[in-house]
């Protein structure tokens, strides 16, 4: 009898172990299957996010730079954020070299280009444009007590201008004519350290950069008389779906003043 009532006893933990077991191992597979669903979940919400990637070089104040913080600022960077929101994405701003934004379009690593960018005609070659948002003109910079007035003064001096830009390809023009060395550097930040350090003698840029500096470090300058350089547009790739739909927005931000806004907070002169 002690031996039937000692089995009894055993089948029942036996039992209650197994029952045991199973729930664990059901609790176990409802918890993974809820955690896959959350993930897929995730993941569709993240495949329908919408967004804009734009390529910049922020080291062209007050178009595009960092501020104290390390984000970006500007009017260009201002722009694009208003026409992101206009149009419902988010937008994702990486930095590069100006001579490195054409090859980013082409390469179609990113959908827009915004960086004080003209619409030449050469440009067009390789990217599409939207609408002329901005037009500045180009000057020539140079220390105060240079003497360096007006073409004829450059004459055997060193111009320093940006690689890629449409300053680039004015100085070469302009070197011929007016016997003057061009030297091409990486960005507008070096330009005028070269040029505080005298190893250029005059920096050649976009007028609206170009008064930045010189109401803040008491250069002179004055602008180039020679061209009339095309505005300032949103570079594209080639054939880009989105340019219609961002002219619009552009077009809508102009005859709503929301662009002049920009330019009297980020480009006046006082």
């Amino acid at each position: 009898m002690k031996r039937s009532f000692g089995k009894l006893i055993f089948m029942a933990l036996l039992i209650g172990l197994l029952t045991a077991c199973g729930t664990s191992d059901s609790e176990n597979e409802d918890s993974a299957a809820s955690e896959t669903n959350s993930t897929v979940t995730e993941d569709v919400e993240s495949a329908d996010e919408k967004v804009l990637k734009m390529a910049t070089s922020a080291d062209f104040p007050p178009f595009e730079s960092y501020d104290i913080n390390g984000e970006f600022e500007g009017f260009d960077i201002e722009l694009a954020q208003l026409i992101a929101d206009e149009l419902g994405y988010e937008l994702e701003i990486e930095d590069m070299g100006f001579d490195g934004l054409i090859g980013a379009l082409q390469s179609e690593t990113v959908d827009i280009v915004m960086s004080g960018m003209s619409a030449t005609e050469k440009r067009r070659q390789n990217v599409d444009f939207s609408i002329e948002y901005h037009r500045s003109g180009e000057m020539f910079v140079s220390q105060a007590d240079a003497g360096i007035e007006v073409l004829e003064d450059l004459e055997g001096k060193v111009v320093g201008v940006q690689l890629g830009t449409i300053q680039e390809e004015g100085a070469d023009k302009l070197s011929d004519e007016y016997g003057f060395e061009v030297k091409k550097l990486d960005d507008a930040n070096t330009l005028i350290q070269e040029l505080n350090t005298n190893r250029i003698d005059v920096a050649y840029m976009d007028k609206t950069v170009a008064v930045g500096y010189i109401n803040e470090l008491g250069l002179v300058g004055f602008d180039d008389p020679t061209t009339v350089s095309p505005g300032m547009a949103i570079a594209f790739p080639k054939d880009s779906e989105m340019i219609e739909e961002v002219n619009t927005v552009l077009e809508e931000l102009i005859d709503s003043g929301k662009v002049e806004e920009l330019e009297d907070k980020w480009l006046s002169e006082e």
